[in-house]
């Protein structure tokens, strides 16, 4: 679900605002929320665009018999009721809407002059009423119309990229990544207390040795004594850098082997490593068998499921909103696999031969000089020597154990930092990358007029299957539901989308009804599994739409043969955003849909039959001729 707000409004919003998403519903297709909004602003808000979109929502996805009489009244006297001024391309458009009102049930050659001046019409005034004027006219003008919106819906259907985009409009936005924090340094307070209390101990018992040695006045045992605390000065750092190299190597290689796991695998970790596997999946390197190069990022793959179920997992979140992530990481896993940089961490964890030679030689002068320097002690003052080096030995192990556990930890620590660093810039760069991508997602108007165009040609496909012309059919109309198993999104306050429809046409005609019914790829515009069935009027037993508990809706058309024609029209529950309120989206998306007029028309069919037909034909003809001799 999209967070875009042009859907929404309140009963304190300035009329113009009122106005603006009364359009955005018109251009979506949901003429009946768009009336009400452009109604309710026209009131306080009159210029020559609101007049046009008010006679646009009061025609638009329905015929002259389904106006309420307070809607019919209002047409006869819209001249009355609009108050134009000046002279903009919105005057013309009303002008040509009006002309448009005027010319349902005249003569071809009256009618000329009318569509001369609409191909003259600027747009988007022009493609508006082309798109929204389909159920409303009648006789000739209505086939002069549908030759003019069958040939702008051709050309449309695929227009504007629409294979590159559509996809994105099925995009979640995604979430930002979030920085891993490190873990902190585990380095208790014991831990210090032993180390600074070692350290004071050992320095007052190192040089309580070297008073000791003074006192023997021998040079030798002096220098060794020097070259004892020089070897520990050279070689403790070393052997501790050795050490954090060891250590850390030995980590890094538990996490790339999947020998680390720091996540249960719930439902949230599940949905992430199936995506993970899905993307490392197609961002195989060149050249590298798909089993192998699965079974040698196992633990990558393993880390980064942990990851992101430790950092996102109590966010309550969709996956889908990390697939941006999860793509990257999984691109970037096969980039550093070409530029052979994937297990790079063991070359640069790798200890350097003087940080070894450093470490070694300086704990061999440690060890030696020291040595010395401790038995050359003893004879001087025997007992306070053999206390100083039992003080030596014991502070000098308690106190390296606990300074090499604070400097891992620190190093450790600093290291994760720069690690994590690197992966958030990383994460932030491709999060720009992605969003630019993303930039040209299609607008919901968009996708409604790609819809609309698919629709249109279905009509036309049905219309030459069945060799009619639009002034031959009766009534005609559309149920557009989502297709089994099929990805959707919306806008906040809008109808729902789907990748997969199932499309279903009815053509009313003299003799039946004639139905299509057929899949659409809306991702690609193609019409598949195509059904056909014909039946006559007196077979229609009963049109309906069911609603369960979970706000399922299903369209249910039985015949007196026992045969029904089922339609899962919604699914699911709503799945409100912030600021809607149950059952809008419903509506708004039955609207979308065009149920409000297939039922009228079905509806009218299971009670009349065929005396339906006729009493159509006559209160259309009366319809006309009342708002034309109101002119």
């Amino acid at each position: 679900m999209h967070g875009d707000v042009i859907y929404m409004t309140s009963p304190q919003d300035p009329p113009e605002k009122k106005f603006r998403a009364g359009v955005s519903f018109l251009k979506g297709r949901m003429p009946g929320p768009a009336r009400q909004l452009i109604n309710e602003a026209r009131v306080d808000y009159a210029t020559n665009e609101v007049y046009f979109y008010w006679l646009l929502a009061m025609v638009s996805g329905r015929t002259r018999h389904e106006l309420t009489k307070d809607e019919a009244a209002q047409l006869r006297d819209r001249r009355a009721i609009m108050r134009l001024s000046g002279d903009d391309p919105w005057r013309d458009g009303v002008r040509i809407i009006d002309r448009l009102l005027e010319s349902a049930g005249k003569a071809e050659e009256d009618i000329r002059v009318v569509v001369k001046d609409l191909d003259a019409l600027r747009e988007p005034q022009r493609s508006l009423i082309l798109d929204h004027l389909e159920l409303y006219l009648d006789g000739p003008i209505e086939d002069h119309l549908w030759h003019l919106a069958l040939t702008k819906a051709k050309t449309e259907q695929m227009a504007d990229d629409r294979k590159d985009r559509i996809w994105k409009f099925f995009h979640p936005a995604p979430k930002a990544p979030e920085r891993r924090a490190p873990k902190p340094p585990d380095t208790s307070l014991a831990t210090r207390a032993q180390a600074l209390t070692a350290t004071v101990v050992l320095v007052m018992a190192t040089a309580h040795l070297g008073y000791l040695i003074l006192q023997s006045g021998r040079i030798l045992t002096m220098l060794a004594y020097v070259l004892g605390l020089g070897g520990a000065y050279v070689g403790a750092p070393n052997a501790a850098d050795w050490r954090f190299r060891v250590v850390r190597r030995r980590a890094k290689d538990r996490e790339y082997l999947g020998l680390k796991s720091e996540a249960g695998l719930g439902s949230f970790a599940k949905k992430a490593e199936n995506r993970i596997d899905h993307y490392y999946a197609i961002y195989l390197p060149p050249g590298v068998d798909r089993d192998s190069w699965m079974a040698r990022t196992t633990g990558i793959r393993r880390s980064l499921r942990d990851e992101i179920a430790s950092v996102y997992g109590g966010m309550r979140i969709g996956v889908e909103r990390l697939a941006w992530l999860i793509r990257h990481r999984a691109s970037e896993a096969g980039a550093r696999h070409r530029r052979g940089t994937l297990w790079s961490y063991r070359e640069e964890l790798a200890t350097p031969g003087p940080t070894k030679a450093l470490a070694i030689l300086g704990l061999l002068a440690l060890a030696s000089g020291g040595g010395w320097a401790v038995v050359s002690a003893v004879p001087v003052e025997p007992l306070p020597a053999i206390g100083t080096i039992l003080l030596l030995l014991i502070s000098g192990w308690v106190g390296s154990r606990a300074w090499l556990h604070i400097i891992l930890e620190r190093r450790r620590y600093a290291a994760d930092e720069t690690e994590s660093d690197q992966t958030y810039k990383g994460d932030l760069a491709a999060l720009a990358r992605w969003r630019a991508k993303m930039a040209d997602k299609p607008r919901d108007e968009e996708m409604a007029g790609w819809l609309d165009c698919d629709r249109k040609a279905l009509l036309d496909e049905a219309l030459r299957h069945y060799r009619l012309t639009m002034s031959h059919v009766i009534a005609h109309a559309f149920i557009e539901a989502p297709a089994r198993s099929s990805a959707r999104a919306r806008l906040q306050g809008g109808p729902w989308r789907y990748k997969r429809y199932q499309l279903l046409v009815f053509l009313i005609t003299q003799e039946g009804v004639r139905q299509l019914t057929v899949t659409l790829d809306f991702m690609n515009g193609t019409f598949h599994d195509r059904q056909r069935l014909n039946y006559r009027f007196e077979t229609v037993a009963a049109v309906r739409v069911s609603q369960s508990d979970n706000d399922e809706r299903v369209f249910q058309l039985s015949l007196v043969n026992g045969d029904e024609i089922s339609v899962e029209v919604s699914s699911g529950m709503e799945e409100l955003q912030q600021g809607e309120v149950p059952g809008a989206v419903s509506k708004v998306s039955l609207d979308a849909a065009g149920l409000p007029h297939t039922l009228h028309v079905l509806e009218g069919i299971a009670a009349e039959g065929k005396r339906w037909v006729e009493q159509q034909e006559l209160r259309t003809g009366n319809l006309a001729a009342a708002l034309n001799d109101a002119e």
